[in-house]
């Protein structure tokens, strides 16, 4: 402590315990100039709790004074209130509006498309009950999922499938596919499905597991060949 303060703590050689001076100490500055607890030139009679008393003293003098030099006694800084929590995105039908954000949401999953050609589709869709339900943060679509319904000769009921579902990267694992598959089948039972199907490109690993636990199976292979453009 009294180095901390630029002076120097004295310590009496006086070992025999009786003797004057025995256990006292001094401070003095750093041209040995007593400053505390010495008397005369040379004779200690400071305690060490009287030492650290003054020390002490001597350092609450100062904070004190820096207080008043800066205009008192240092606020505590109020926390910062945490950033609002956005809404959870709403989940509703897609417009021919939508198209360009939708095309921006279709790349992601490589399926490169012009917004025109989305805007048609849509309204082909509309004709015959099939739908794509997005989901929206604001203005913002964050994810999409493309339900459609079949009859199949082979069936006692329409199949459901679910075309298409993608979620924009930075909203993946907060439950946002899953809201939006549990929408697709809604509507889907809505229309009579009993069964809903879905596809998944075999290089897309997460995504199957994604299915799988929302309790969908792998039942069959999927073949596919080309006709053409489109």
């Amino acid at each position: 402590m009294a180095r901390n303060r630029g002076l120097k703590l004295l310590r009496s050689r006086v070992r025999t315990p009786g003797k004057p001076g025995f256990g006292c100490y001094g401070l003095a500055d750093q041209q040995d100039q007593p400053v505390f607890g010495v008397r005369g030139k040379r004779a200690l009679r400071a305690s060490a709790s009287e030492i650290e008393e003054y020390l002490r003293g001597v350092e609450t003098g100062d904070w004190k004074k820096s207080l008043r030099a800066a205009g008192g006694r240092p606020k505590a800084a109020k926390p910062k209130p945490p950033p609002p929590v956005p809404p959870p995105p709403a989940i509703r039908a897609a417009t021919k509006a939508d198209a360009a954000q939708l095309a921006g949401l279709f790349a992601l999953l490589d399926h490169r498309i012009e917004p025109a050609q989305i805007a048609a589709n849509l309204a082909k869709m509309a004709k015959v009950g099939d739908r794509l339900v997005v989901a929206a943060q604001g203005k913002t679509l964050v994810g999409a999922c493309g339900v459609q319904a079949t009859v199949h000769p082979h069936r006692t009921a329409p199949v459901g499938r679910i075309t298409i579902l993608v979620v924009a990267e930075k909203h993946r694992g907060g439950g946002l596919g899953r809201a939006l598959v549990e929408e697709a089948e809604r509507l889907l039972a809505g229309r009579g499905c009993t069964l809903v199907e879905v596809t998944s490109n075999d290089r897309l690993a997460p995504a199957h597991r994604f299915y799988e636990h929302l309790g969908y199976q792998r039942t069959s292979l999927r073949f596919a060949k080309s006709l053409g453009t489109g």
